[in-house]
């Protein structure tokens, strides 16, 4: 990777975060030395990026920083279009419009020489069986993962056992052909996958949750791989 490239990638790697980030962890994420990483956070700060921290203690950057729009070649385009073509065929309207307003945004920033590309785009995703429905909300599911909201579900599983369940809803994980909710369950005391489409009813809950910790998606991604999960809990 170009060290241009991989100072564009820390910096949106720091924007996702909420808490500092230790020199390490970012070494480990990008297969570089903490020395690197070092150089890397001075170089950054030096150019006028609004990166706190220290080393030892972690750095945090100022979500309000802003970069300007980022030149994409003609494979990277393809690869966009097709994720909105998936966020199309795969969700429900209200995150299929924002797709297409994202893809519009991108339409307007590019330089002339790469508008036309847009237009030529030639991947795309479509349903090979039929659609598997689900009664519940996506988006508000959506919303209610980034309010860290918790939810009471009626649960009905492979064996058509039901029951209820309260959560704290951590990501949604399409594993073809089939979305999966994940979140800390209450009565299990550990992370389960339910299927949305397995949902007979939910209930957005008053209760908020902290997002981190050993209940929080940074433990469930240590310790579960998505797509080897079971689709039933």
């Amino acid at each position: 990777m170009r060290r241009a490239d991989r100072l564009m990638k820390v910096v949106h790697f720091l924007r996702r975060r909420r808490r500092a980030v230790t020199a390490a962890r970012i070494a480990e994420e990008f297969g570089i030395c903490t020395r690197t990483v070092y150089r890397d956070i001075q170089d950054l700060m030096d150019s006028g990026v609004p990166i706190s921290g220290e080393a030892g203690v972690g750095y945090l950057i100022d979500k309000q920083y802003y970069m300007p729009p980022v030149a994409f070649d003609k494979d990277e385009l393809e690869a966009i279009g097709l994720g909105i073509s998936m966020v199309r065929q795969w969700t429900d309207a209200v995150f299929a419009e924002k797709a297409d307003s994202a893809f519009e945004k991108i339409q307007a920033v590019l330089p002339a020489q790469l508008q036309g590309e847009m237009s030529q785009i030639t991947t795309y995703a479509m349903s090979a069986a039929p659609d598997i429905p689900w009664n519940v909300s996506f988006s508000q599911l959506r919303e209610s993962i980034r309010a860290h909201r918790k939810l009471k579900i009626e649960y009905r599983d492979d064996a058509r056992r039901k029951s209820s369940r309260t959560l704290r809803p951590l990501a949604l994980i399409f594993c073809s052909p089939v979305w999966l909710l994940v979140g800390w369950c209450d009565k299990r005391k550990d992370f389960r996958h339910f299927r949305l489409d397995r949902i007979e009813a939910l209930k957005y809950l008053d209760e908020t949750f902290e997002a981190d910790g050993d209940k929080g998606l940074d433990a469930y991604q240590k310790q579960e791989s998505a797509c080897r999960v079971e689709l039933s809990v």
